[in-house]
């Protein structure tokens, strides 16, 4: 009897297992599914589509597809519904209401030991994700600095992460270790020294050749060592150590959280790209405050608008 019992069990579970298995997709709606996705998305002729075996999905007369673009060492899949009848396909995204997007990216932002500006017991953080040498972000500096920073500067708290563009800005990561070196024992003068280059990077630019950009860095670093008095020989040895371990880290993080051009900020975790107008920061910032239940500050008359700048990529 108990052996009878177990032959059935088994034949249940095989049968269940049969029930949960679809046909596979037809390779003509195969090739129409491809063909509708290249137009759709507009995937270039050197992208490899794959379209996966179709699987029961939540949604009634739909099952779910995987599909998948590979090609220059970078793959990505997505998710979309194929309706049973093969006439329809769809692309929905689940949202997880249980999770705040802005909060889940504001705990991988690693902000200890950051030089900050405002109010640093703020309920509303504002971190830029910048590069000294892109012309956009000295542009958005300059929109925070000084006039944002005015208005906002008892409500926000400011953090500047590094993400240098290597690629197409040389000496940014330069940059970035001599104000860090700067922060190590000043915030005011990691904060003047970026006030500095953001507002005179064509000052580094005209040197010639990549040694004379760095010593010129270098040089700017140790007057601002000098102004606020700091430890001369740690400050030297920092900026002569070159040590970018801590830039590498900011740009790992900064690639954690989506993160591909400058300036990036983030407004109490919302993402905002470019170089923002000001009544665009203003309206993010405002909103901001309101969610955490903070009154904005009051403005009499706007400023005049200010055209808005894409990313450095």
């Amino acid at each position: 009897m108990t052996l009878l019992r177990r032959s059935i069990l088994v034949l249940v579970l095989v049968c269940l297992g049969c029930s949960a298995q679809l046909a596979p997709v037809p390779s003509d709606l195969i090739q129409k599914i491809e063909r509708q996705v290249r137009a759709t998305y507009n995937v270039p002729a050197g992208v490899k589509i794959t379209v996966g075996p179709p699987r029961p999905s939540d949604f009634a007369n739909y099952d779910a597809v995987t599909i998948t673009m590979e090609g220059d060492s970078k793959k990505q899949t997505y998710e979309f519904l194929l309706s049973k009848d093969g006439k329809t396909l769809a692309r929905m995204s689940k949202l997880d209401l249980t999770k705040d997007p802005y909060a889940e990216a504001m705990k991988k932002i690693d902000l200890n030991g950051r030089p900050m500006r405002g109010n640093k017991d703020a309920k509303v953080v504002v971190v830029n994700f910048d590069d000294f040498e892109c012309p956009f972000c000295s542009r958005m500096h300059q929109t925070l600095f000084p006039e944002i920073l005015k208005e906002y500067g008892d409500r926000v708290e400011f953090v500047y992460k590094d993400y240098p563009l290597t690629e197409i800005h040389p000496w940014a990561t330069h940059a970035a270790v001599d104000a860090n070196c700067l922060a190590a024992q000043n915030n005011d003068a990691y904060w003047d020294f970026a006030d500095r280059i953001h507002a005179n990077q064509r000052e580094v630019n005209s040197e010639k050749g990549r040694d004379a950009q760095f010593a010129a860095l270098d040089r700017l670093a140790l007057e601002q060592g000098q102004k606020h008095s700091l430890d001369q020989s740690k400050l030297q040895a920092c900026v002569k150590a070159q040590n970018d371990d801590a830039i590498k880290a900011s740009m790992h993080e900064a690639e954690g959280v989506g993160v591909s051009a400058t300036p990036t900020l983030f407004v109490n975790g919302q993402e905002m790209d470019g170089a923002l107008p000001i009544s665009e920061m203003r309206a993010a910032l405002d909103r901001a405050l309101q969610q955490a239940g903070v009154p904005a500050p009051s403005r009499s008359t706007p400023s005049a608008p200010s055209e808005s700048q894409p990313p450095a990529k």
